[in-house]
């Protein structure tokens, strides 16, 4: 796989992807991917195999300690000079899932935000995938104030 900047280019894969990996109730719309890669491109790393996209990682930079809801709806929180990356999605196609992607993906916007100073990076997920996130060193802040998409989710900080 090689991972790359995202383009506009990239926005009918990227939302394709996100459809067949989250609930419509929790999937960033095609507009939404739009404005993230207009407003904040260097937050938005692709994945592809053999010239396919077939994984994303993006984010935008904020003060909080934590993600809100309208943060998933707008780019209109990001601030340029945020000390803090949240990330709003790590998706990787359900065909190319279980090979290891999401962890190259994860590392290299590790070491993107390292390169960039970045005090933190944030995020949200579900009870099962606490495990997971922890092997990159996140920590587990426990239940978030979010219920995008009605589901209970669980804040997750990475000190860098």
């Amino acid at each position: 796989m090689i991972i790359r900047s995202a383009s506009i280019k990239d926005l009918d894969s990227i939302n394709s992807i996100e459809a067949d990996c989250f609930p419509k109730a929790e999937a960033a719309t095609k507009e939404v991917f739009r404005e993230r890669l207009s407003v904040f491109p260097e937050g938005f790393l692709a994945g592809e195999i053999y010239g396919q996209v077939i994984g994303f990682i993006n984010g935008g930079l904020t003060d909080s300690n934590s993600i809100k809801d309208e943060f998933f709806e707008s780019m209109d929180f990001h601030n340029p000079n945020g000390k803090n990356m949240v990330i709003f999605g790590l998706d990787v196609h359900p065909s190319h899932q279980k090979k290891g992607y999401a962890k190259e993906l994860m590392k290299a916007f590790i070491s993107m935000c390292k390169e960039k100073n970045i005090s933190n990076v944030i995020l949200t997920c579900k009870q099962p995938l606490i495990k997971y996130y922890e092997q990159f060193g996140y920590v587990n802040q426990d239940v978030s104030e979010s219920v995008h998409g009605g589901s209970t989710w669980y804040d997750m900080n990475l000190k860098l």
